[in-house]
C-alpha cells in the first residue's frame, strides 16, 4: 500500500494560491512580466516521509498555459532580438499548439535519483492530469530533457544539476471528445503517484 505523505508547500504557504484562467483571448505583456507569470503558473511540493526521515520528492511543475506562452514569447523575442514578424509567428504557432495540447515542464529531485525517470513504465512514479471532477488523463508524450539549453535554465529557474527535467504533454480532448480540462473546471491537478506515495501539484482557475 502506498504511504500517505505529508506535503509542505514551498511557495508562500500562508497565502491563497493565485487564481488563474485558461480562457482564450488577447494578453498584453512586457518582457519584464515574465517572472510574475512564471511564478503564478508554477507549483511546488516537497513531501516528507517521517517513517524514513527523508524527503521523498522535490517537485516543481510549470503549466505552459496560453497566458504563460504569451509572456514567454514576448520575453524570448526581446532577449533574442526577434523582429515583430518573427515574434508574432512564434506566438501564433505556440497558441495554435495550446489548442491541441496541455504542456508542463517538471523538475524532480529526490533521495533515489534512479527512480525519477518518468519515461520508465516500470518506474516509481506515474503521472496523471486530473480535473475537478476527478477525470484522469495520461500523458501522450514524456520527454526526458537530459541537456537543458541555456534558455531552458534561464526561463525555468527550477532546473538544476540536482534535478531531472521532463516535458509532459497531455491532449486537450479525451478520445470521446470531452475536454481534458473543461472551461468550467475549478482546478487542475498534476498527480505523481506510485509505490512511494502520492504528490499533487495544483492550479486553481477562476470561473469563466
Amino acid at each position: 500500500m502506498a504511504r500517505v505523505l505529508t506535503v509542505f508547500a514551498l511557495a508562500l504557504p500562508a497565502c491563497a494560491p493565485p487564481v488563474l484562467s485558461l480562457q482564450p483571448g488577447s494578453r498584453a505583456f512586457t518582457a519584464d512580466d515574465y517572472e510574475d507569470v512564471y511564478g503564478r503558473w508554477t507549483s511546488m511540493a516537497r513531501p516528507f516521509d517521517f517513517g524514513r526521515l527523508a524527503t521523498v520528492l522535490n517537485l516543481t511543475g510549470t503549466f505552459e498555459s496560453r497566458e504563460f506562452r504569451w509572456a514567454y514569447v514576448v520575453r524570448y523575442g526581446r532577449d533574442f532580438g526577434l523582429t515583430t514578424e518573427a515574434r508574432n509567428a512564434l506566438l501564433a504557432e505556440s497558441l495554435a499548439d495550446a489548442g491541441q495540447h496541455h504542456r508542463f515542464l517538471v523538475t524532480l529531485g529526490g533521495s533515489h535519483p534512479r527512480d525519477l525517470d518518468l519515461t520508465d513504465e516500470d518506474g516509481a512514479w506515474r503521472v496523471l492530469l486530473i480535473d475537478d471532477r476527478g477525470r484522469q488523463s495520461r500523458p501522450v508524450e514524456i520527454e526526458h530533457v537530459r541537456r537543458p539549453t541555456p534558455a531552458d535554465k534561464r526561463y525555468f529557474p527550477s532546473i538544476s544539476t540536482q534535478r531531472q527535467v521532463f516535458r509532459l504533454v497531455f491532449p486537450v480532448l479525451h478520445e470521446d471528445g470531452y475536454p481534458t480540462l473543461p472551461p468550467e473546471a475549478r482546478f487542475a491537478i498534476l498527480r505523481f503517484t506510485g509505490s512511494e506515495g502520492q504528490v499533487d501539484l495544483k492550479w486553481e482557475f477562476e470561473r469563466p
